[in-house]
């Protein structure tokens, strides 16, 4: 017998920063799991077509829309865009983050307010629109036993200081607390918010960690499990947490790291 627990056929998605990255791949897991998929990109469409061409080629649907996330207005029009295509949204995937690194004596208030702006306050335009809209939609048992879900790409970053990095490392602070207040305000409503907080990921974000061979060996000191994560382990668990599977999990935040919280330093046992 099949089974279709992690079907998420009929669902349309929204997926910020969909156009490289973890974003992508999760684009591509969510429509390979059947759902419609919104691209959210900033900057360049070609990244963004390049997704939408793919997931159609594959029979999915899907739509690029260019939003900068840390604008109201531009997230509310990407969300009435996007229930105008496709009648409304299931799925809420806040991917889109960006890091601006520096020791914290000579960190510019623009660069601590621009990680704050993105990673943190577009999580939260992004999460009222989405929440706004299952409220407004209703429930639809016969599509998803929640009545909306909403994953957060965070960071082990939320739990692990991180010098010179005090921005990023507070927005995905910050972001832990977002998420699990909206799951204790929304569960009464069947709505569903975790977050998936990432190791290290072979992305561009952080190309200079795993780029040589010397900085791979040094990283890999980090994580137990002897492999720098791929962006497909990240849109895995994102499908999973979005699934009837997952339908009895809120609140919650999925590692997703190779052992990186474990702090491997102490795995000898010595001391």
């Amino acid at each position: 017998m099949a089974d279709h627990t992690h079907s998420l056929q009929q669902q349309v998605a929204i997926v910020t920063g969909a156009s490289t990255g973890i974003g992508r791949q999760t684009a591509f897991a969510l429509a390979e799991a059947g759902a419609t998929v919104v691209v959210n990109y900033i900057g360049s469409r070609t990244p963004a077509d390049d997704v939408v061409g793919q997931i159609k080629e594959g029979g999915g649907r899907a739509l690029a829309i260019e939003a900068d996330i840390s604008r109201e207005d531009q997230v509310e029009a990407m969300f009435k865009q996007a229930i105008d295509q496709f009648g409304t949204v299931h799925i809420l995937v806040n991917n889109a983050g960006i890091e601006k690194d520096c020791a914290f004596t000579e960190m510019t208030l623009a660069d601590w307010q621009k990680v704050i702006d993105v990673n943190l306050t577009g999580q939260f335009l992004c999460s009222r629109a989405a929440i706004r809209e299952y409220l407004r939609r209703g429930p639809q048992p016969g599509i998803s036993k929640a009545t909306g879900k909403i994953v957060c790409i965070s960071s082990v970053h939320q739990r692990i200081p991180w010098a010179k990095h005090a921005n990023y490392a507070a927005s995905k602070g910050g972001v832990m607390l977002l998420v699990q207040t909206l799951a204790q305000e929304f569960a009464s409503r069947k709505i569903r918010v975790n977050s998936v907080a990432p190791g290290a990921i072979k992305t561009a974000i952080n190309h200079a960690a795993w780029a040589t061979e010397d900085a791979l060996d040094k990283l890999l000191e980090m994580i137990p499990y002897g492999r720098i994560g791929d962006a497909e382990d990240v849109g895995n668990a994102v499908v999973w947490l979005c699934s009837d599977a997952a339908d009895y999990v809120t609140g919650t935040t999925l590692v997703v790291d190779g052992g990186m919280t474990l702090y491997p330093s102490f795995s000898t046992g010595d001391g």
